[in-house]
C-alpha cells in the first residue's frame, strides 16, 4: 500500500476535528475523499502532508513512517494546496526549477524532470510566461506541475478544481484521469462529479470520522433509486416526509420523484418502494410508472451525511 494512515485524531482545544480516520491508497489509484464543509478533510490531508502533525494515530507514505522518517516520507509524495503558493512574477519554467532544487532534485535530472511534470499538467506551451499573466486554471496547473516535478509515488490533492469555471474543470479533470496509472492519487473534492469522473474509490468523512469507504461503482450500486411518476410533485414530496430516516428524494423532470434508497438513508429499506408508492396513493398521489436506477453519487454523499446536514 502506498499510503496507509491509521486511527488520525486531531483536536483544537475541545472540538475533535479527527476521530479515528484509516486513509489507504495502493499504488496506480485515484481515491476520491470527500465530506461537507468542516468534516476534516483539509485538516487531514495536511496532516498526510505533513504541514501539521496529529494528535494520534500514524502516517506511512511508501514505506516510511511520517513522524520517524519524514524526510524520506515526503520525498515520495507531491502535495497541491487549496490556495497554491506561487510565485507571479517568476515564469513557469523558473519556477519549476526552483522548486525542483528545493525538493533536492538532482541538477542532472531537473531538466528531463521539469519537462515531463510540465507535460503531465499540461502546461508546456505557457512555459515562460510570467505565472502572474496565467489564467487561474493555468495557475492550478503549475501548482499541479510543482507536485509532479520530483516524480513522487503519492499525489496529495486538495481541491484541485476550486474557483475554477466549467471550461478549466474539464481541462484539469482530464489532467487528473492520465495521473493515476503512474502515480497513487488522493483527490480531496466537493464537486462529487469529478470523484465520479476520475476516482477508483470514494473515501467519505463526516464530523471527523470515516462513513463509507468503497469503490465508487459498489457505492452507488449498493441500493436502488426509483423514478416514479407522479400526478404532484408537491404532495408526493410532503408525503416522504413521515418516513424514518428519509429516503433521499428530488423532484426530476417530467413530473416525477427520483426516490434513491441510498445506505444509511432508510430504516428497514426492505420493501421501502412498494411503501413509498403505497403512501402516494394513499395521499391522493397519481402514480404513472416506477422505474428503477442506480443512485447518483451525490445522492450516496447526502444520506451518509444527512445528520449534519439536517441539524438546525
Amino acid at each position: 500500500m502506498l499510503l496507509t494512515a491509521e486511527k488520525l485524531e486531531k483536536r483544537y482545544g475541545a472540538k475533535v476535528a479527527l476521530a479515528g480516520i484509516d486513509v489507504q491508497v495502493a499504488a496506480g489509484e485515484v481515491v476520491g475523499f470527500l465530506g461537507p464543509n468542516g468534516a476534516g478533510k483539509s485538516t487531514t490531508m495536511r496532516i498526510l502532508a505533513g504541514v501539521i502533525g496529529a494528535d494520534g494515530g500514524r502516517v506511512v507514505i511508501a514505506g516510511h513512517d511520517l513522524a520517524d522518517d519524514p524526510i524520506a516520507a515526503k520525498a515520495a509524495l507531491g502535495y497541491l494546496p487549496e490556495a497554491v503558493p506561487l510565485y507571479p512574477e517568476l515564469r513557469v519554467v523558473e519556477y519549476l526549477a526552483f522548486r525542483a532544487e528545493l525538493k533536492g532534485v538532482l541538477r542532472k535530472y531537473r531538466v528531463s524532470y521539469i519537462e515531463e511534470a510540465m507535460q503531465k499538467a499540461r502546461v508546456t506551451d505557457v512555459a515562460y510566461a510570467p505565472i502572474g499573466t496565467l489564467s487561474k486554471g493555468y495557475r492550478q496547473r503549475v501548482g499541479l506541475a510543482d507536485a509532479l516535478v520530483a516524480k513522487p509515488k503519492l499525489l496529495l490533492l486538495d481541491e484541485p478544481t476550486a474557483g475554477l469555471d466549467p471550461a478549466q474543470i474539464v481541462e484539469v479533470r482530464e489532467v487528473l484521469r492520465g495521473l493515476g496509472p503512474e502515480h497513487g492519487v488522493l483527490l480531496s473534492t466537493h464537486i462529487l462529479s469529478e470523484v465520479e469522473a476520475v476516482a477508483d474509490r470514494a473515501i467519505v468523512i463526516d464530523h471527523g470520522k470515516v462513513v463509507a469507504a468503497a469503490a465508487v461503482t459498489e457505492l452507488r450500486a449498493a441500493d436502488p433509486a426509483f423514478l416514479i411518476g407522479v400526478s404532484s410533485t408537491d404532495v408526493a414530496m410532503a408525503l416522504l416526509k413521515p418516513f424514518a430516516g428519509r429516503p433521499v428524494a428530488t423532484v426530476a423532470e417530467g413530473g416525477s420523484i427520483r426516490v434513491a434508497l441510498v445506505a444509511g438513508s432508510v430504516e428497514g429499506r426492505d420493501g421501502i418502494a412498494e411503501e413509498v408508492v403505497a403512501a402516494f396513493v394513499g395521499g391522493g398521489v397519481g402514480v404513472r410508472s416506477v422505474v428503477p436506477e442506480r443512485p447518483r453519487l451525490e445522492e450516496v454523499f447526502l444520506a451518509l451525511t444527512r445528520s449534519r446536514v439536517e441539524q438546525p
